[in-house]
């Protein structure tokens, strides 16, 4: 454990404050971060939250030991869009009988889920310790761990949630601080609440626990009827399930404060009757692209495995780790234009630091102290990378006497922070044929194009140098790595 871990400070929503972290148990330190609903491939947006906090995992496994720190990450595979994605997809084969309609929905969720984990690893992050389905928490479990059913029959049992209409609701006005997270108070929801639309409400703000499923809805058998769980309710049986009733830090995005981590903290301190959930409430800032809200009406709504696998954006693939870099080049907390100008300073300030880090023959055991320390103010990596950027310029302008300890301490950096360093290589074939190709671009007059193969080489770290030959008098192009 390092003596760093008492200068660890981390902005927390709940009281507005950047606060030092003590954790509950040093030896067990538990973070939880909601995690994907797999009706659809992860977008742009989604993985925000799963870096910045990949980050957090990793300096926390740093500065308490990798064996003490317990971060659980949920998949959500129980929800209406689901439903909807698998009556889109495979419609006829469930109007047929040839599938279920519970088959048709583990068949979205495995493939989505699938595909998220590919991308997140492309993207270099870690896996969680633990990763829990919610399907698996609906009913109460053969080994004893928090389940959703046995949490509301705890909120009932209370008097903080009641059945009306088929459903189980939860009752704000039990709980007198409801709205500490959002600073909403259950005055100004009810002045802005459409009461009719929800008749059978005690109150404008209370949210659903339980909700009934029809014959072709999938369902799980309870004391309230054949339904399945509000979207709350998941969260807070698979989080006490793998941490307990009360852990030290709770992550999403800053959309999610309220209503549903505002409603988890309910759901989970009336259960459990507790004073907190978490200690420490932490969110990202929100996403936009080229300037403008994400959406699919203003054709800027990204899946991390186009941004990957296509030319969609910018007019080519961005690597896994450009894409890293680019979401942490801004604050955590801070809003982030994603563009494409963002992704090419990544992915040359990428291309710098690894070519100072390939001077280096492998990474070290001692992460420079410039840099934890940066990190430990409530993950400032721009300070961080500013600090890398250092070591690169002093790796490069290494005299040669001794060890390149400046290389060595970048390459041991990267390797901590999730980017992928290892050393340059480039295919002689590739770079050949890009060359060939440009010359025809050359000829046909088509600089553009011409332009755009020579900045992916320059990218890539190959310089090509135009000139003519010396007898032919016709144009060649030769070629060098740039470090």
């Amino acid at each position: 454990m390092s003596d760093a871990s008492q200068g660890l400070r981390l902005y927390n929503t709940l009281t507005r404050t950047k606060e030092d972290f003590v954790p509950i148990d040093p030896r067990n330190v538990r973070m939880y971060v909601c995690g994907p609903t797999v009706y659809d491939f992860a977008h742009i947006g989604n993985a925000r939250p799963v870096i910045v906090f990949d980050v957090l995992f990793r300096l926390l496994r740093h500065l308490h030991g990798e064996t003490h720190v317990t971060y659980v990450r949920n998949i959500t595979d129980v929800d209406d869009k689901i439903n909807a994605r698998a009556l889109r997809d495979f419609g006829g084969e469930i109007a047929s009988g040839a599938l279920s309609l519970n088959e048709a929905i583990r068949r979205v969720t495995e493939k989505t889920a699938d595909q998220f984990h590919r991308d997140v690893a492309t993207l270099g992050c870690l896996e969680p310790t633990v990763e829990p389905r919610a399907t698996e928490f609906v009913e109460p479990r053969a080994d004893g761990k928090a389940d959703m059913i046995t949490l509301i029959q705890s909120l009932i049992g209370r008097g903080h949630a009641y059945v009306a209409a088929g459903e189980v609701l939860f009752d704000t006005a039990s709980m007198p601080d409801y709205g500490q997270l959002s600073k909403r108070n259950l005055d100004e929801q009810q002045a802005g609440a459409r009461i009719a639309v929800d008749a059978h409400k005690k109150n404008p703000g209370d949210f659903v626990l339980w909700k009934l499923s029809s014959p072709e809805e999938p369902g799980w058998q309870s004391p309230w009827g054949r339904g399945r769980p509000g979207w709350h309710i998941e969260c807070s049986a698979m989080s006490a399930a793998y941490l307990g009733e009360v852990f030290d830090i709770h992550g999403g995005g800053l959309d999610l404060i309220f209503p549903h981590h505002e409603n988890e903290i309910a759901q989970s301190r009336c259960a459990h009757g507790t004073s907190v959930m978490a200690n420490v409430w932490m969110h990202n800032g929100f996403l936009q692209v080229e300037g403008q809200k994400m959406s699919k009406s203003l054709g800027n709504f990204y899946s991390i495995h186009e941004l990957l696998e296509t030319d969609i954006f910018g007019g080519r693939k961005w690597p896994g780790d450009v894409l890293r870099l680019a979401m942490l080049m801004t604050h955590y907390r801070e809003p982030i234009d994603f563009s494409v100008r963002k992704l090419e300073e990544a992915e040359n300030t990428l291309r710098k630091w690894k070519r100072a880090a390939d001077l280096a023959p492998a990474a070290g055991s001692q992460l420079p102290v410039e840099v934890v320390e940066a990190l430990s103010d409530d993950l400032a990596t721009y300070a961080a990378f500013q600090q890398l950027t250092q070591l690169a310029g002093e790796a490069t302008d290494f005299d040669g006497s001794g060890d390149n300890a400046a290389a060595v301490a970048l390459k041991t950096a990267l390797t901590f922070l999730g980017f992928d360093i290892g050393a340059t290589k480039v295919d002689e074939t590739v770079v050949a044929k890009a060359i060939g190709e440009r010359l025809m671009l050359i000829a046909a007059k088509n600089w553009t194009e011409a332009d755009r193969i020579r900045d992916e080489l320059l990218a890539q770290g190959v310089q090509l140098k135009d000139g003519k030959d010396p007898v032919t008098g016709e144009r060649v192009t030769t070629w060098e790595i740039k470090r």
